[in-house]
């Protein structure tokens, strides 16, 4: 890339920029692709995953692979996020005995402690947005369809996508122009055209907050005064450049369909796992094998918690599964309608709240605690995107506001947190404080 530049060749904005991403995007390289699993220790790709083929043909350096959340955190229902047994426990740059969240914990915290200048995480619900939050970064979770999966250890093809991790809106953009593109192994991301962009720093807009509509909540998002108190600032604020804030309702509605998401996933996981292992170069083949690979290295590969999530969806059946089409339709087809019907009701440009709260303690044993602010569910489960703002403190951690919007919306979301970033100036550096007390 030196070289390339040294001759008068620049291939953009991403020409030279050292990433890192997640350890469950493939490269065709001599780096694993473990989904931080011991059990996919060996696994080295054949080929780059599609949105690693796009960042370096845009001219992106990759550095490294990240740790994550075991199992992109789909491993125990009482796991400690950015914890891996293949990686151990990634730490809060914050505070050092706090949680980074997850799963992409290893994005979230290099990014923030500057040691790269972005990253690449992945998101099923909230795996993009969390950790950015409590890391005090951007994290933007794009559209499903927008970028291509392929080569990207799943979860669920309804849910997943990959999304750019950075310290400020404008690398986010430039990232995410990097990472699209209509791939036809990845029939979702047919959708995108016509709609995907190549360069979305053109909708960084210092006014884009005049004029606009913007839904919250009408219940105040958990029980805490620092985070009510946070939260009434930046409402403010968005007030104050010239944004109408209408209060809505729609939480309780969505928050109802959590258990048909976790059906769904279960199934989707089942089958996209079997399908990438089964033609990947890991020595396991299908999602049995890790179960049992697991179990007969417990002490290694589940020193703290367990793998009942593993195992509860290696039982479900097919994708034509009744329970599977019912649930499917519930949560994603249902969340598509409450969300367009609030925002075509109230014409709204975007919604937004608290991502969630300050990041809780790592406890390997017991697994996490984050509270009762969590604002992931509702552009997860509907496919929408999604981005996060670094909006202040509480108890000296890093706290995120959001925005998300309809399919496809990421201009208009773009130009909607760059106003704010702006405006607000709420990033700090990490500390790296030992501990809280």
């Amino acid at each position: 890339m030196d070289l390339e530049m040294k001759s008068g060749k620049s291939r953009g904005p991403m020409h030279g920029i050292p990433i890192l991403i997640k350890d469950n995007i493939d490269t065709g390289d001599k780096m694993q692709t473990t989904a931080g699993s011991l059990a996919l220790v060996g696994n080295i790709a054949s080929n780059d995953a599609f949105v690693i083929k796009k960042i370096r043909e845009a001219g992106a350096v990759l550095i490294g692979k990240t740790n994550l959340s075991e199992w992109a955190n789909f491993r125990s229902t009482s796991s400690c996020s950015g914890w891996s047994s293949r990686g151990g426990q990634t730490k809060n740059p914050y505070i050092l005995d706090h949680n980074p969240c997850g799963s992409s914990a290893g994005s979230g915290v290099a990014v923030a402690a500057n040691l790269c200048v972005v990253a690449i995480g992945t998101e099923t619900d909230g795996s993009v947005v969390c950790p950015a939050s409590v890391s005090g970064i951007v994290g933007i979770k794009p559209t499903v369809g927008l970028v291509s999966r392929t080569g990207i250890i799943p979860i669920s093809s309804t849910q997943d996508t990959a999304g750019p991790m950075a310290r400020t809106v404008a690398d986010a953009a430039i990232l995410l122009g990097a990472m699209t593109g209509i791939d036809d192994q990845d029939l979702v991301t047919m959708e995108s055209k016509g709609k995907a962009h190549s360069d979305y720093t053109a909708f960084l807009d210092h006014d884009a907050l005049n004029g606009k509509r913007i839904g919250v909540e009408r219940k105040p998002q958990g029980k805490n005064q620092f985070m009510h108190a946070l939260q009434k600032k930046t409402i403010d604020l968005l007030k104050s450049k010239g944004a109408t804030i209408i209060e809505i309702d729609y939480l309780d509605e969505i928050s109802k369909l959590g258990e048909d998401e976790f059906e769904v996933m279960q199934f989707e996981f089942k089958a996209g796992l079997n399908s990438y292992l089964s033609s990947s170069n890991a020595k396991l083949k299908n999602l049995k094998e890790v179960i049992d690979f697991n179990n007969a290295n417990e002490d290694k590969a589940m020193p703290y918690f367990k793998q009942e999530t593993l195992i509860s969806s290696n039982e479900k059946g097919s994708l034509t599964d009744k329970k599977y089409v019912e649930a499917l339709k519930k949560c994603h087809l249902g969340s598509k309608e409450i969300i367009d019907k609030v925002i075509t009701v109230n014409k709204l440009d975007a919604i937004c709240g608290l991502t969630m709260g300050p990041a809780c303690s790592i406890d390997m044993i017991y697994g996490d605690r984050w509270g009762d602010v969590f604002l992931t569910m509702p552009a997860a489960v509907s496919g929408y995107p999604h981005i996060t703002v670094p909006c202040g403190v509480v108890y000296d951690l890093p706290v995120g506001f959001s925005f998300f919007g309809i399919a496809y919306s990421e201009p208009k979301l773009i130009s909607i947190a760059y106003a704010y970033e702006q405006a607000s100036r709420k990033r700090t550096k990490p500390s790296f404080k030992k501990s809280f007390l």
